[in-house]
């Protein structure tokens, strides 16, 4: 066992095999950190001041993909065993299994009586083969749903790359485990289908031999930066989504310089979106959009929070976002709440990010597929009130019982209705209208305007004649 994952992967020989290589091409890199010309500086306040690109507003519904070895035990406890929303995330086994906590019981128990006290997490390497990856079958399921983005998850904490980096020498998918550039296939496939496609990078590694606070300089400047870079240059992402950032400041980091770099001398400059984890300082305040995941920011509550920038949440479809096997049924969200979800989120200006977790062998589960084609269903009616739109400053605020949501495109206001309802719905804030309609509904809408008050008579729909399931578009033209 010790000479198998000495041999996949052992930190430690890491300094010995690459460091003089990393320092070579780093000092080589480092001189596109400056430039006297350049259009934003190495500060936040320069780097805030890039908008974010508006077709990452326009897109609203993206997918998330967390992939890596901790897909081969595909392992956490769930809400049903009475645990918090960041401790059911399967992509943080080999953490838990070995950091002193008060859910750690669940992971040795497990990984003892599965795998044996002597296996080593280097060692799920042999197991992570991928064997069943179709990046076309993929990528025509995230079509499907109507996903207008893909975010896959270059590299977790754990260190491993689903792409060839240098930095990450036998410690990636081509060296190990299935042997194939699994990041380049799968960016082939999204894009052939017209899609964005971005890269999560976590900015920490667990167990790095140089991730520690009198080396974090040397891991920043000999592998964290140049390995972001070569990410960057090889792929060209359309987002840059960083994780792992609340060890350390932005300003240890070197975040902004990084940035700096990105938006004024890489290959998309002009294209690329990047998120808001730059630093344990940094969420919600700087970067590009703001982020929240399970309606969480700073462990707070976001369920009805305002932002001043585009944001995005991200969640799985249950309560991990790395495959777990041993989440059931009644863990996963259904197909109602995920679409409902989605509304929440774009009647207040965000797009949702929704997690997949895939099987060690390159399967998406099926209730996650499930899952994902209702919602494209969902979108191939009602899309038009999603897609390019913007929150209305005159709707009411959200809350828990909302049931009436509404987003604005040019002179149209869309009410997305989550209950039905045969009474009449009163709209505040319209004077005129040139017409209500309803998406994907061939029959005529009754309203009437007063005074600054639009009414509106839902139809009388049978389930031949209703035009979708869990929630229902009006449109009213020509509003503003």
């Amino acid at each position: 066992m010790q000479r198998i994952h000495t041999l996949i992967y052992n930190p430690e020989n890491y300094l010995n095999t690459e460091k003089m290589k990393k320092i070579t091409l780093i000092t080589f890199l480092s001189l596109f950190f400056f430039s006297v010309n350049a259009q934003y500086k190495s500060t936040w306040e320069s780097i805030d001041s890039r908008p974010v690109p508006s077709w990452f507003e326009d897109t609203k519904f993206g997918i998330f993909i967390h992939w890596g070895l901790y897909s081969v035990p595909s392992y956490s406890p769930t809400v049903r065993d009475g645990v918090g929303v960041y401790q059911r995330y399967a992509e943080w086994y080999w953490r838990r299994w070995r950091e002193n906590s008060d859910i750690r019981h669940f992971f040795t128990d497990f990984h003892n009586r599965v795998y044996g006290p002597e296996f080593k997490y280097q060692d799920f390497v042999r197991y992570f083969k991928a064997e069943m990856f179709d990046p076309s079958l993929w990528a025509d399921i995230f079509s499907k749903a109507g996903a207008g983005y893909v975010v896959l998850t270059s590299k977790h904490h754990e260190g491993f790359t689903l792409w060839p980096s240098q930095y990450s020498w036998n410690w990636n998918a081509m060296d190990a485990g299935p042997h194939r550039d699994l990041l380049g296939d799968l960016t082939k496939a999204v894009k052939e289908k017209g899609l964005k496609m971005g890269y999560y990078y976590s900015l920490l590694e667990w167990y790095h031999p140089l991730y520690k606070k009198e080396t974090i300089n040397e891991y920043v400047d000999q592998h964290m930066i140049p390995q972001m870079k070569e990410l960057v240059t090889l792929y060209q992402p359309d987002i840059f989504w960083t994780d792992g950032e609340w060890d350390y400041t932005s300003d240890v980091l070197k975040s902004t310089e990084f940035l700096q770099w990105l938006f004024n001398e890489s290959p998309v400059k002009e294209s690329v979106a990047v998120n808001d984890r730059w630093g344990k300082e940094t969420r919600s305040k700087h970067g590009g959009y703001f982020t929240t995941e399970y309606d969480l920011v700073h462990d707070g509550d976001a369920t009805g929070m305002r932002f001043e920038r585009p944001w995005e949440e991200c969640r799985g479809i249950a309560g991990s976002f790395g495959y777990n096997r041993n989440e059931i049924a009644e863990d996963y969200s259904t197909s109602e709440e995920l679409i409902h979800i989605l509304i929440n989120k774009v009647a207040r200006g965000g797009n949702l990010l929704l997690n997949i977790g895939p099987t060690a062998d390159g399967r998406i589960p099926e209730i996650m597929q499930q899952r994902l084609l209702d919602i494209g269903n969902w979108l191939k009616v009602n899309g038009e009130a999603i897609y390019g739109t913007r929150k209305w400053d005159g709707a009411p605020p959200v809350t828990p019982e909302t049931t009436q949501y509404f987003t604005k495109k040019g002179k149209d206001l869309y009410l997305i209705i989550t209950r039905w309802q045969d009474k009449p719905i009163e709209v505040k804030g319209i004077s005129k209208t040139g017409g209500v309609t309803m998406q994907g509904y061939a029959g005529k809408i009754k309203y009437s305007v007063s005074g600054n008050r639009l009414v509106i008579t839902p139809p009388a729909v049978t389930p031949s004649t209703i035009p979708c399931s869990y929630a229902w578009v009006f449109k009213i033209s020509s509003c503003f």
